[in-house]
């Protein structure tokens, strides 16, 4: 199967576009751009000289209270600040992970598929082998996981990307207890804060402390600018990626944990998310809508939650393809193939989070007419 290059998505954000449905772009334009400004001016009122020196690798005291404040109320995560790790985004938590894992001689963690082309990339950036274990509509095959053999696995089991399936109650018992007999689970909080039509799962993390690596971010909540993500790591793993983190970069900017740690222990980013869930679920809506009228013959896949959706043609049309030619009538998506390993229904991956109702309308009948 076509494997995208590194570049990838670098070319794909460079290329102009009429309409970007790329997923995993949270709006942008309503950024709390007076909240965070607000936010910033009080911490630097309060700022002591000292604090602009370089600080503790694994983040700064304030932001780790908060984070480990917003777990307990947003996701069901009992989690000591002192436990908790700042880092640039998920996106570096599985490159920590992925280091310390082969300075243990682990060799390969198993992923799910389909999932996510651009953490399978840093996953392989670092020596690791990515063995696919197909995801169906309970989430993560963990019976094929044992055959498989593989000792670590990361998954999305809140919100499976690119899919959207919840990993159902069976399945998290048998990889609770796949775990539990000496298994490691990376486990990435994937848009788990996006709900509209049910309720949150609980984390993993929540049941299985010492067998969960936890990741999770602000970069879908906030904006992936900010590069601020956090890692709760079982006691085994700690020292170990706050070593990796040292080295990496000395720790992220405090400035910015400083200015995230106010909003979040002020409310401003609770009620942030409560205004994001209206609106993304109007887009949501008109989404779904679109497909219906125009693309009729497609599925939806992952509608309840998030911020893109997963269509997929039982035709045997080129996904690639179809892709390339949508992004010359200026609507850019990803090709479900790009997130494969394995062979899988043709399709594409929606984002609609950054668009309006009606530039989500026009954007899948531009699909349509591309198809036809």
């Amino acid at each position: 199967m076509f494997e995208p290059g590194l570049d990838v998505f670098d070319l794909l954000r460079a290329a102009p576009a009429r309409i970007d449905l790329t997923p995993g772009v949270p709006d942008l334009a309503a950024f709390p751009r007076t909240a965070w400004l607000r936010a910033e001016r009080a911490v630097l009122n309060d700022l002591e000289s000292a604090e602009f020196g370089y600080g503790d690798p694994s983040g700064t005291p304030a932001l780790r209270r908060a984070v480990a404040n917003w777990l307990a109320r947003n996701r069901g995560v009992t989690a000591h600040p002192e436990d908790l790790i700042i880092v640039a985004g998920v996106s570096q938590a599985i490159g920590l992970v992925a280091q310390v894992l082969k300075t243990r001689g682990v060799t390969e963690m198993a992923v799910e598929d389909p999932g996510s082309l651009g953490s399978r990339q840093h996953l392989q950036n670092w020596g690791l082998h990515t063995p696919p274990i197909p995801v169906d509509e309970g989430g993560l095959r963990v019976d094929l996981l044992r055959e498989s053999g593989a000792r670590v696995v990361m998954a999305t089991p809140a919100h499976h990307f690119p899919t959207g399936v919840v990993l159902d109650g069976e399945r998290r018992r048998e990889l609770i207890q796949w775990a539990a007999e000496g298994g490691l689970i990376m486990e990435d909080d994937y848009d788990a804060e996006h709900r509209y039509d049910r309720p949150p799962v609980p984390a993993l993390r929540a049941m299985l402390a010492d067998q969960v690596i936890y990741a999770g971010s602000v970069s879908k909540l906030l904006a992936p600018s900010l590069r601020i993500g956090w890692m709760l790591p079982p006691p085994a793993y700690k020292d170990d990626l706050i070593a990796m983190k040292r080295l990496a970069d000395l720790g992220n900017a405090a400035l910015p944990q400083l200015t995230l740690a106010h909003l979040m222990e002020s409310g401003e980013l609770e009620r942030q998310l409560r205004f994001l869930r209206r609106r993304h679920r109007t887009r949501r809506d008109a989404m779904v809508r679109a497909v219906t009228n125009y693309l009729p013959s497609a599925t939806v896949h992952g509608a309840a939650a998030g911020l893109h959706l997963t269509i997929t043609f039982d035709s045997q049309l080129n996904d690639v393809d179809l892709a390339a030619a949508a992004l010359q009538k200026g609507i850019k998506t990803h090709p479900l193939s790009w997130h494969c390993q394995l062979p899988h229904t043709p399709g594409l991956v929606l984002g609609y989070a950054a668009r309006t109702p009606t530039e989500l309308t026009e954007a899948i009948a531009t699909i349509a007419e591309v198809m036809r």
